[in-house]
Protein backbone atom coordinates (compact mmCIF):
# COMPACT_ATOMS: atom_id res chain seq x y z
CA UNK A 1 0.00 0.00 0.00
CA UNK A 2 1.29 3.49 -1.05
CA UNK A 3 1.98 5.36 1.90
CA UNK A 4 -0.08 8.90 0.22
CA UNK A 5 -3.32 6.39 0.43
CA UNK A 6 -5.97 7.80 2.50
CA UNK A 7 -5.91 4.09 3.83
CA UNK A 8 -2.74 3.93 4.86
CA UNK A 9 -3.01 7.45 6.76
CA UNK A 10 -6.01 5.75 8.81
CA UNK A 11 -3.95 2.83 9.40
CA UNK A 12 -1.09 5.33 10.49
CA UNK A 13 -3.73 7.37 12.94
CA UNK A 14 -4.91 3.81 14.26
CA UNK A 15 -1.40 2.46 14.94
CA UNK A 16 -0.68 5.73 16.66
CA UNK A 17 -3.82 5.67 19.10
CA UNK A 18 -3.13 2.01 19.97
CA UNK A 19 0.69 2.42 20.71
CA UNK A 20 -0.78 5.37 23.23
CA UNK A 21 -2.96 3.21 24.81
CA UNK A 22 -0.57 0.33 25.64
CA UNK A 23 2.36 2.59 26.06
CA UNK A 24 -0.20 3.71 29.23
CA UNK A 25 -1.37 0.45 30.09
CA UNK A 26 1.69 -2.29 29.01
CA UNK A 27 -1.31 -4.74 30.63
CA UNK A 28 -3.51 -4.01 27.43
CA UNK A 29 -5.69 -7.41 26.80
CA UNK A 30 -5.86 -7.22 23.41
CA UNK A 31 -2.75 -8.43 22.04
CA UNK A 32 -0.69 -11.27 20.63
CA UNK A 33 -2.54 -14.53 22.21
CA UNK A 34 -5.70 -13.03 22.41
CA UNK A 35 -8.03 -14.16 19.38
CA UNK A 36 -11.03 -13.76 21.82
CA UNK A 37 -12.72 -11.00 19.27
CA UNK A 38 -11.74 -13.30 16.16
CA UNK A 39 -13.60 -16.12 17.02
CA UNK A 40 -17.22 -14.52 18.73
CA UNK A 41 -17.57 -11.71 15.59
CA UNK A 42 -21.33 -10.22 15.62
CA UNK A 43 -21.40 -10.65 11.69
CA UNK A 44 -18.93 -10.93 8.61
CA UNK A 45 -16.38 -7.88 8.53
CA UNK A 46 -17.13 -5.20 5.73
CA UNK A 47 -14.35 -4.12 4.24
CA UNK A 48 -13.70 -1.23 1.46
CA UNK A 49 -12.06 -2.29 -2.02
CA UNK A 50 -8.90 -0.39 -0.59
CA UNK A 51 -8.95 -2.85 2.43
CA UNK A 52 -9.92 -5.77 0.18
CA UNK A 53 -6.78 -5.03 -2.08
CA UNK A 54 -4.15 -4.84 1.29
CA UNK A 55 -6.03 -7.94 2.39
CA UNK A 56 -5.58 -9.68 -1.10
CA UNK A 57 -2.04 -8.98 -0.41
CA UNK A 58 -2.02 -11.02 2.29
CA UNK A 59 -4.04 -13.52 1.14
CA UNK A 60 -1.54 -14.15 -2.03
CA UNK A 61 1.10 -14.58 0.01
CA UNK A 62 0.06 -17.51 2.12
CA UNK A 63 0.71 -21.17 1.21
CA UNK A 64 -1.65 -22.94 -1.01
CA UNK A 65 -2.78 -25.29 2.05
CA UNK A 66 -3.71 -22.30 4.25
CA UNK A 67 -5.47 -20.74 1.82
CA UNK A 68 -7.62 -23.90 1.17
CA UNK A 69 -8.20 -23.70 4.54
CA UNK A 70 -9.81 -20.32 4.50
CA UNK A 71 -11.65 -20.77 1.22
CA UNK A 72 -13.42 -23.50 3.11
CA UNK A 73 -14.12 -21.38 6.26
CA UNK A 74 -15.44 -18.08 3.86
CA UNK A 75 -17.83 -20.84 2.43
CA UNK A 76 -18.82 -22.39 5.57
CA UNK A 77 -19.93 -18.55 6.60
CA UNK A 78 -21.71 -18.24 3.12
CA UNK A 79 -23.70 -21.69 3.82
CA UNK A 80 -24.44 -21.68 7.40
CA UNK A 81 -24.93 -18.17 8.60
CA UNK A 82 -24.96 -18.32 12.60
CA UNK A 83 -25.58 -15.60 15.30
CA UNK A 84 -21.60 -16.59 16.45
CA UNK A 85 -19.10 -15.54 13.61
CA UNK A 86 -15.65 -16.98 13.53
CA UNK A 87 -13.03 -14.82 11.12
CA UNK A 88 -12.45 -17.39 8.36
CA UNK A 89 -9.15 -15.97 8.46
CA UNK A 90 -8.56 -17.37 11.90
CA UNK A 91 -5.63 -20.29 12.38
CA UNK A 92 -8.42 -22.10 14.44
CA UNK A 93 -5.64 -24.42 16.28
CA UNK A 94 -3.23 -21.34 17.10
CA UNK A 95 -5.50 -18.34 17.38
CA UNK A 96 -2.80 -16.18 15.27
CA UNK A 97 -3.69 -14.47 12.27
CA UNK A 98 -2.21 -15.36 8.98
CA UNK A 99 -2.49 -11.55 7.58
CA UNK A 100 -2.06 -9.74 10.74
CA UNK A 101 -0.18 -6.78 8.74
CA UNK A 102 -3.03 -6.76 6.18
CA UNK A 103 -5.88 -6.96 8.27
CA UNK A 104 -8.83 -4.57 8.13
CA UNK A 105 -9.71 -1.50 9.98
CA UNK A 106 -12.27 -3.29 11.89
CA UNK A 107 -9.67 -5.55 12.98
CA UNK A 108 -7.15 -2.81 13.86
CA UNK A 109 -9.68 -0.79 15.94
CA UNK A 110 -11.85 -3.57 18.16
CA UNK A 111 -10.45 -3.28 21.79
CA UNK A 112 -9.59 0.05 21.35
CA UNK A 113 -11.59 2.10 19.61
CA UNK A 114 -15.05 3.36 20.78
CA UNK A 115 -18.97 4.13 19.34
CA UNK A 116 -20.56 7.41 21.31
CA UNK A 117 -22.85 5.90 23.47
CA UNK A 118 -22.24 2.37 22.32
CA UNK A 119 -19.98 -0.46 24.45
CA UNK A 120 -17.06 -1.81 23.91
CA UNK A 121 -17.81 -4.74 22.67
CA UNK A 122 -15.19 -6.88 24.35
CA UNK A 123 -16.66 -8.35 27.07
CA UNK A 124 -13.52 -8.18 28.58
CA UNK A 125 -12.41 -4.76 28.36
CA UNK A 126 -15.61 -3.85 29.42
CA UNK A 127 -16.07 -5.77 32.81
CA UNK A 128 -12.65 -3.89 33.42
CA UNK A 129 -13.91 -0.58 32.41
CA UNK A 130 -17.14 -1.58 34.99
CA UNK A 131 -14.90 -1.72 37.88
CA UNK A 132 -13.62 1.38 37.04
CA UNK A 133 -10.47 -0.65 36.34
CA UNK A 134 -9.18 1.94 32.76
CA UNK A 135 -10.35 5.25 33.97
CA UNK A 136 -7.69 7.08 32.27
CA UNK A 137 -7.91 5.70 28.71
CA UNK A 138 -8.42 8.12 26.12
CA UNK A 139 -10.34 5.68 23.45
CA UNK A 140 -10.27 6.27 19.81
CA UNK A 141 -12.93 7.43 17.84
CA UNK A 142 -15.09 4.78 16.04
CA UNK A 143 -17.28 6.92 14.54
CA UNK A 144 -14.93 9.56 12.92
CA UNK A 145 -12.78 6.15 11.34
CA UNK A 146 -15.96 4.92 10.20
CA UNK A 147 -16.79 8.26 8.07
CA UNK A 148 -12.96 8.57 6.77
CA UNK A 149 -13.74 4.80 5.77
CA UNK A 150 -17.29 5.89 4.16
CA UNK A 151 -15.05 8.29 2.20
CA UNK A 152 -12.79 5.31 0.72
CA UNK A 153 -16.24 4.12 -0.93
CA UNK A 154 -18.48 1.29 -0.67
CA UNK A 155 -17.89 -1.67 2.20
CA UNK A 156 -19.06 -5.09 1.23
CA UNK A 157 -18.75 -8.60 3.27
CA UNK A 158 -15.51 -10.14 3.37
CA UNK A 159 -17.29 -13.26 2.08
CA UNK A 160 -18.46 -10.83 -1.06
CA UNK A 161 -14.87 -10.05 -1.63
CA UNK A 162 -13.81 -13.43 -1.98
CA UNK A 163 -15.79 -14.99 -3.26
CA UNK A 164 -15.26 -13.10 -6.34
CA UNK A 165 -11.38 -13.34 -6.20
CA UNK A 166 -8.91 -15.27 -8.72
CA UNK A 167 -6.17 -15.52 -6.93
CA UNK A 168 -7.82 -17.42 -4.06
CA UNK A 169 -10.14 -19.14 -6.67
CA UNK A 170 -13.31 -18.03 -4.99
CA UNK A 171 -15.74 -20.36 -3.06
CA UNK A 172 -15.41 -22.67 -5.73
CA UNK A 173 -13.76 -26.21 -5.11
CA UNK A 174 -13.28 -25.33 -1.53
CA UNK A 175 -14.50 -28.82 -0.75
Amino acid sequence: MHKSTPLFQIHTDIDERVRLIREGHPEWLCGKGCDSCCRRLAEVPRLTAAEWEVLQEGLAALPPEQLADIRRHMLELTETPSRSVVCPMLERATGACPVYLHRPVACRTYGFYIERNLGLYCGDIEALVAQGALPDVVWGNQDAIDRRLGSLGESRPLTEWFAGWVGGEGLEGAL
